[in-house]
């Protein structure tokens, strides 16, 4: 069996700037976003699909680059970022400052230290990783695109790479930064993080 090469690459930033968006705040990418995408990719052209959140700050770049490149473009829900609960709309900031002890919980154990509403993150990562399971089985042997959410991004490295969930929020992925994960006969292996393409 040919290796499966999966590059997943954040959206850039969306109109509105940093803050927790989750899945139920659905803000389009804003020009600087747009930028970020186009430059982190280039003109690279290999993949043979790609794979897009249903958020319109994934989905537009996904379809405009299938569009620009002839590359097929499907929709995979389950890509979707975490919920976040009752910190979606609010900025970094906001929580850093005005909910400091539920914020420092929250580092320390985001397992069990999740905000008010927020989705279960052990749910999560099994949704995320039976999504990319799924792709893999359905384009083996082929060099895939998805272009998703930096939740989405670590859910999949933990899984990679055997860590805990309680780590999870100790990867920093950039707007428009690319991952890249090849997967042999031996499994997952991180080959790239918070890459670009263009370089």
């Amino acid at each position: 069996m040919n290796d499966s090469v999966i590059d997943l690459i954040r959206h850039g930033e969306p109109v509105g700037g940093r803050r927790y968006r989750g899945h139920n705040i659905d803000d389009p990418l804003s020009e600087k976003g747009w930028a970020q995408m186009w430059k982190a990719v280039g003109e690279y052209k290999v993949w043979q699909q790609i794979v897009t959140s249903p958020l319109q700050r994934c989905q537009a770049f996904a379809y405009a680059l299938g569009k620009h490149h002839n590359i097929p473009v499907t929709t995979e829900p389950r890509f979707k970022e975490v919920g976040f609960g009752s910190w979606e709309g609010m900025s970094h900031d906001e929580i850093q400052i005005d909910r400091s002890d539920e914020y420092q919980a929250f580092l320390r154990d985001p397992v069990h230290h999740r905000p008010q509403g927020a989705e279960n993150l052990d749910d999560f990562i099994n949704r995320v990783s039976a999504a990319y399971a799924e792709t893999i089985e359905r384009y083996q042997s082929k060099h895939c695109l998805i272009v998703t959410h930096a939740g989405v991004i670590r859910a999949v490295i933990a899984k990679i790479v055997q860590a805990a969930p309680t780590g999870l929020y100790r990867i920093k992925i950039n707007n428009g930064g690319i991952t890249r994960i090849r997967h042999t006969a031996m499994g997952g292996i991180l080959e790239l993080l918070n890459g670009r393409l263009s370089d």
